[in-house]
């Protein structure tokens, strides 16, 4: 896709500037602050149930996930950090600085496939770019703000959220505008942090402390405990009947047969009282303390403790301990917090085996991945799901989910078995050989299936080796949390590499070049075909000795092997010891095979580009001829999706009578393309210097074009010109028509009537149009991707380049080529490649002949083009 992209920085990035930790640290805390802000603010104001922030990476090639809210970070890990030209909301949103809306799951998947693998759930978003406001900071884009609702299908998104979304986004974005400046880079390049939304929950637990001599009655109590009994703090009299008087039942008759307890076991425990306060309303406390022992090691007199007001926690779990259902609670992160003693029964394990573990790790038998995405679904939809399970003592459980933003409430019944279950049971023991266990090996978690997924999904967009590479560290360090990358690639039986990231620097010299028969872990992963995975630095100390080590203490070694070629091999490698699990080598070793795939294709796209890049570059003029009267500048610049090879060309001709200037565009992106385009440019100049007339030398071309029969179809703009006279002859092919720039810098579009493609009808007639060129003026050619642009107007391209050389200032040729290029290079996902030649008509000095041909060019030839 094409587009003006005010997310894509073209220009250098910020000079670095030494500063201090503590500099760098509050600088980095005032931004995630201004995000937290936002977050917060952007969701109230929605009604949203979560929010995310991504700011851009200090190389901006990244965004990064800065900032969640009503989320667990771990549902989000695979999206921690997203390529600028990612086919992913956030990016598209950053790119083209326009609010991106997804109603639904449908939605997703039609327009972006790759997060639709990792997230297929129901859920609607909208994504608006954070930018400045262009008072200090160029009105730049720093990052992009994501709202989550429920799905809306076939539902736009609101007016009113859209204007408070773009509202909240525009905040951010001036707030983090006032904060860039020289040194102080708008960037994030560390893990998301969370920011908490308020809820409306039962009241906190409120503790008071004392100090209770129950010889003398003396009760030294703290404000919060004095509170809790309804006696103002300043009028406490420090007397333990003055608390006593507060309590509806038993008064000071419990207080005292408490103290004597405490006097006889040491301690109280849970003693529960009810206090009236003011209003008359009744409130349960909890009364916990214990009597310390003195310096001579009997027990002292006094009681120390504290009072617990559980507000209506403690009325909440009896009531929902007296349910027969199984009740349990899961965190964010979908981690067991609560779970009932009905629930324990129905599993058939005990509380604390399930407590502060998610279910699908305590319990086996729910380790299906299909289990793990019901959770995510319930979360990141927010709607209420079910499913249903069978025990290991073939008892069937219903599950229901019910989410909010901050976890999930659960609800287990026993349920008769659905139609069939109790054959497939049967059918599954009759299979087992004897006295084989009743489990089975954990099936791979859902994470580490969108991990294979999410890699193929990426892999398919990447074409180049340098893509290949990028993509892999995106993707798998974040993954499995490794902190080194290298990627090497086999050429003439030795490794070389490819891609390295979070090395020493210098580190990986030493193994360089090596030969396929080194003893070296990465080499015999290769050739072996077998992934090595060390676990500690010792144990790969001991299996190669001498080998070279940095601060890693384990590492995977993946051999890249496709369609039984030798490709290469991946090392990842992490900072403290790892016990690489059956999943994760299972996982790696799988993502192994994807990697290599990827990159022996793209192997065959560096071949085919290099061979394409440099027959363009053989077939496009090394210089232009120095000519009487006239100034001519070229330029090229290759597009930036695709092969980035095009059919663009361009050519100045001396016929004998004038100078022809030829410009054309050979549809596609090919080594075709290319062929074609050479074709024709030599086609054109072999007919303009046989004595052809202009619109003869086209329609030539255009029969040759024909009968060639490639396939493709070209344009092409061809004007003869008379540098003495300035009169000019002028035939267009399908192709932009040229700018004309006069001598006192105002510019107009030159319209020629025309003719059809090249190549489209053999007998097609091309029409002369005549002009002339003043002293002074500057005749720009240009090819459609100067001003093309996805979802545009082609005029209204043009008429924006137009524009642009009409303010340019009255300067060289060369610095007008320059600034028509840099209005290209704006458009960072331009699919097309762009040529342009400018040629300025200057005024003729007495006495001076023409320069010869071929000499050198006053605008570089296509080994100096950018």
């Amino acid at each position: 896709m094409s587009g003006s992209g005010p997310g894509a920085d073209t220009g250098p990035l910020p000079l670095p500037v030494h500063r201090s930790g503590a500099d760098r640290d509050d600088h980095v805390d005032g931004i995630l602050a201004d995000c937290s802000n936002c977050l917060d603010a952007a969701v109230r104001a929605t009604g949203a149930y979560a929010g995310v922030v991504y700011l851009r990476s200090p190389d901006r090639r990244s965004l990064v996930l800065a900032k969640v809210a009503g989320l667990a970070v771990s549902l989000l890990g695979p999206w921690s950090r997203v390529p600028v030209n990612g086919a992913l909301p956030a990016p598209e949103a950053y790119r083209t600085g326009r609010t991106v809306f997804l109603a639904d799951d449908g939605d997703t998947m039609r327009r972006f496939p790759q997060l639709a693998l990792g997230m297929p759930y129901a859920y609607a978003s909208a994504s608006a770019p954070v930018r400045g406001n262009g008072g200090n900071g160029g009105g730049e884009t720093f990052g992009v703000v994501t709202l989550m609702w429920p799905a809306s299908p076939g539902r736009g998104l609101p007016a009113a959220r859209r204007r408070r979304l773009r509202a909240a986004a525009k905040r951010l974005g001036n707030a983090l505008e006032a904060r860039s400046g020289p040194g102080t880079d708008i960037a994030y390049d560390g893990p998301p942090t969370v920011t908490l939304l308020p809820t409306d929950t039962f009241p906190l637990i409120r503790v008071g402390l004392f100090d209770w001599n129950v010889t003398t009655g003396d009760f030294d109590a703290d404000e919060e405990l004095c509170e809790l009994f309804g006696v103002a703090p300043a009028d406490f009299d420090r007397r333990a009947a003055t608390l006593a008087a507060r309590v509806v039942s038993g008064g000071g008759r419990e207080f005292r047969e408490a103290a004597h307890r405490a006097v006889e076991t040491g301690r109280v425990l849970a003693w529960r009282l009810q206090v009236a306060g003011p209003d008359g309303t009744r409130r349960p406390l909890e009364v916990w303390g214990r009597i310390p022992e003195d310096e001579t090691g009997g027990r002292a007199r006094h009681l120390v403790g504290a009072v617990l007001d559980l507000g209506t926690g403690a009325a909440a779990a009896e009531a929902v301990e007296r349910l027969r259902d199984g009740v349990f609670s899961l965190d964010g992160e979908g981690r067991v917090t609560y779970a009932s003693r009905n629930l324990a029964d129905l599993l058939g394990v005990r509380l604390e085996d399930v407590l502060g573990r998610a279910p699908w790790d305590a319990l086996p038998w729910l380790a299906d991945p299909a289990y793990e995405d019901r959770y995510r679904a319930a979360m990141l939809s927010q709607q209420p799901g079910s499913f249903l399970a069978r025990t290991p003592r073939d008892r069937w459980l219903a599950f229901s989910l019910y989410p909010d933003p901050y976890g999930l409430t659960g609800k287990v019944v026993p349920v008769a078995p659905p139609p069939g279950a109790s054959d497939a049971a049967d059918a599954t023991a009759a299979a087992r050989p004897t006295g084989a266990p009743e489990t089975e090996a954990a099936p791979p978690r859902l994470g580490a299936i969108y991990h294979v997924l999410q890699m193929a999904g990426a892999l398919t967009e990447a074409v180049s080796v340098g893509e290949v590479c990028e993509v892999v560290a995106d993707q798998i360090l974040p993954a499995f949390g490794g902190r080194e990358l290298a990627i090497y690639v086999v050429r003439d039986k030795r490794f070389f590499l490819a891609l390295e990231s979070g090395y020493p620097e210098g580190f990986l010299d030493h193994f360089e070049g090596v030969a396929l028969d080194a003893a070296l872990p990465g080499v015999e992963a290769l050739t072996r075909g077998v992934p090595i995975f060390i676990e500690s630095a010792e144990e790969l100390s001991a299996a190669y000795p001498g080998i070279p080590l940095d601060e890693m203490s384990a590492w995977a070694f993946l051999p890249l092997i496709a369609s039984d070629r030798a490709v290469g091999s991946c090392i990842l490698g992490f900072d403290r010891r790892h016990a690489f699990t059956p999943e994760e080598r299972s996982v790696l070793t799988a993502l192994s095979g994807l990697i290599a795939q990827a990159l022996e294709r793209a192997r065959l796209y560096d071949a085919e580009f290099a061979l394409a890049r440099g027959l363009q570059h053989a077939l496009l003029p090394h210089r232009l001829p120095t000519l009487p009267n006239l100034e001519v500048v070229a330029r090229y610049l290759p597009g930036t999706q695709g092969m980035e090879i095009g059919g663009d060309w361009y050519d100045v001709i001396d016929t004998g009578r004038a100078v022809a200037l030829v410009i054309g565009d050979v549809e596609g992106h090919s080594v075709a393309a290319a062929g074609t385009m050479g074709q024709l440019r030599s086609a054109v100049r072999a007919f303009a210097t046989g004595g052809q007339r202009p619109d003869e030398v086209v329609s030539c071309t255009n029969r040759l074009l024909a009968d060639l029969d490639p396939g493709l179809f070209a344009s092409c703009c061809y004007i003869e010109l008379d540098p003495e006279s300035g009169r000019a002859e002028a035939v267009r092919a399908g192709h932009p028509p040229p700018l004309l720039r006069g001598a006192d810098g105002r510019t107009r579009v030159v319209e020629l009537p025309g003719g059809p493609l090249l190549g489209v009808d053999r007998a097609a007639e091309y029409p002369v149009t005549r002009m002339a060129l003043e002293p002074g003026s500057v005749l720009a050619l240009y090819t459609d991707g100067l001003v093309e642009e996805v979802g545009v107007d082609l005029d209204r391209g043009i008429d924006r380049m137009r524009a642009s050389l009409s303010h340019a200032a009255d300067t060289n040729l060369s610095d007008l080529a320059d600034r028509m290029l840099r209005d290209a290079g704006r458009l960072t996902e331009r699919a097309d490649d762009v040529a342009v030649l400018l040629t300025r008509r200057l005024r003729p000095i007495p006495g001076m002949g023409s320069a010869p041909n071929g000499a050198p060019a006053a605008g570089p030839g296509p080994a100096d083009l950018r």
